[in-house]
């Protein structure tokens, strides 16, 4: 059974949008739709010390253009979003062990539009990080001629799937008998349940960037975002240094 999901890139998403990834056999990344202001495809939340606040990408005020066609024009942002990560992450225990590859995205290259530079980011910390092997492609790989639904059926039949992993928002949108007479499995993905972690500045907050977990947990993130549902019984020791120093 080969396995799907289709998302727009967000810019460091949360620990459920690597879940879905995991899931998945392939995951296609659908940046040729349109854009949309106050989401997640250009800004993310981390952990302050005064809670969860928004990191944001600048990307102008155009609301007439799909998300491959958005640009970054000034970069300053980049400094700017590496020093905010430093501030409040620098003292997390596994802050050093993910630092190069960031200050490397930041500070080592200039990014100029923001669906190249989320799936950069998506797809490196999906394999690089998560141990993660699904397969990624692009929609625009994809000689697509529908909208809306019809686009997405289009696209999920021509990528041969006969099962796709959907998350719950999409419920308002997607019928599933559609999928039936395509003959792919729909599945609805579950995000409850997750467990809490050493978390730096209480309350816990699920809803943050997957940054939020690498920095604190490190190597032990996948047990996190997937590792717990068959694998209870050996959650990863306790670091009683570590959990001090993410706490404070």
């Amino acid at each position: 059974m080969r396995s799907l999901a289709i998302l727009q890139s967000n810019y460091l998403p949360w620990k459920g949008y690597f879940d879905i990834i995991h899931d998945v056999d392939r995951f296609i990344f659908y940046d040729d739709l349109q854009y949309t202001k106050n989401d997640w495809r250009n800004r993310n939340r981390i952990k302050t010390q005064h809670g969860a606040e928004w990191i944001t990408i600048p990307v102008g005020e155009d609301a007439n253009r799909l998300i491959c066609e958005v640009e970054m024009k000034n970069p300053l942002w980049q400094t700017k979003h590496w020093k905010t990560l430093q501030q409040c992450y620098g003292k997390c225990p596994h802050f050093a062990r993910y630092a190069p590859f960031l200050e490397d995205v930041y500070l080592g290259r200039q990014w100029t539009n923001l669906s190249q530079l989320n799936q950069y980011l998506i797809c490196s910390i999906a394999h690089e990080f998560l141990g993660i092997r699904t397969a990624f492609s692009d929609s625009r790989e994809y000689a697509l001629s529908g909208r809306k639904l019809e686009r997405l059926l289009e696209l999920v039949g021509s990528s041969g799937a006969s099962r796709y992993v959907s998350g719950p928002a999409a419920k308002n949108y997607i019928d599933p008998d559609r999928f039936a007479t395509l003959g792919v499995e729909l599945v609805w993905k579950d995000y409850s349940a997750y467990p809490e972690y050493p978390q730096r500045h209480p309350p816990f907050e699920h809803g943050v960037s997957i940054l939020d977990l690498l920095f604190n947990v490190g190597p032990d993130a996948p047990w996190y975002i997937w590792g717990w549902r068959s694998d209870a019984g050996q959650r990863p020791a306790p670091d009683p240094a570590g959990m001090a120093k993410a706490l404070r």
